[in-house]
């Protein structure tokens, strides 16, 4: 047994003691400015990352570093308010600590969210982007020691994204009057912190991405490699611009603002959801 396995192994009993009682059946990753929707889990027990034993501290903006074990809905919910980032500093192992704990907690669906940039015609600021696919410009998560405990050292990717999950999401969205508002794409993950300049718009568009973002990838793909399902939403909070010459500029603070605007439609969707897991 490797030292990180022991570090996973070490924060799942830690959060299994503070949650006394409960087995988490869905994990959450809410994404910038999309933190509100841990007011609706009821029962809350809040655990700050800076508590558990091995785990980073979320620093970006939006982002108020608390997992939230409560119920929504008839299920037992496990959500992170606030997630970790490469270009945080952390590495890999750390940025997919909280998937792999999630995992020993028992949790099989993990639902994840994130604030993105959106490049299909015709996005509008606050829509949603339901994830079918992705597009990895991170460091893989898996490269090093494979975890045999976990999953296979070459877990298949053909469908990150749980086909029956995104069918019930397109129709709930309908059921909820907001399908004018959702869209289905691929989102691409970079490194950031800086956000994207216009050439690499148009190349990150020329390869297929719909959306780009800093995170959800490296999560995702850990959890796919130990056969969790998948679901993901991208918030779109900017525009693609594609001109030198604009006076556009993106700001971070407004990218909350817009994505927390957004919340209470992703909330919605995800309750509706989870209520018909």
């Amino acid at each position: 047994m490797n030292s990180q396995f022991e570090v996973i192994q070490t924060a799942a009993e830690y959060i299994n003691e503070r949650i006394a009682g409960l087995r988490p059946e869905v994990g959450i990753i809410l994404g910038s400015g999309l933190g509100k929707f841990a007011d609706r889990i009821q029962d809350a027990i809040v655990i700050p990352y800076k508590d558990i034993p091995g785990f980073p501290v979320s620093t970006a903006v939006g982002h108020k570093g608390n997992f939230i074990a409560g119920h929504i809905c008839g299920k037992t919910v496990l959500a992170m308010q606030g997630r970790f980032h490469f270009y945080e500093g952390y590495g890999m192992d750390r940025v997919t600590l909280p998937v792999r704990v999630m995992k020993l907690l028992g949790i099989n669906d993990l639902f994840v969210s994130n604030a993105a940039g959106g490049m299909g015609e015709d996005f509008k600021m606050g829509d949603i982007m339901i994830l079918k696919d992705h597009i990895n410009m991170l460091p893989n998560p898996l490269i090093g020691p494979n975890y045999d405990e976990l999953g296979p050292r070459f877990p298949d990717m053909t469908r990150p994204y749980d086909l029956d999950l995104i069918r019930k999401a397109k129709e709930i969205a309908l059921e909820l009057g907001i399908s004018e508002t959702i869209h289905t794409g691929v989102y691409l993950a970079c490194s950031g912190p800086t956000y994207e300049t216009p050439a690499e718009y148009r190349f990150y568009r020329t390869i297929g991405a719909d959306a780009v973002g800093m995170s959800t990838v490296p999560e995702v793909i850990v959890a796919r490699h130990m056969g969790m399902r998948t679901f993901g939403v991208s918030v779109i909070t900017d525009l693609a611009h594609y001109d030198t010459d604009s006076e556009y500029v993106t700001d971070g603070y407004d990218i909350v603002r817009i994505a927390d605007a957004a919340a209470d439609r992703m909330t919605a969707l995800f309750e509706k959801m989870i209520e018909r897991l």
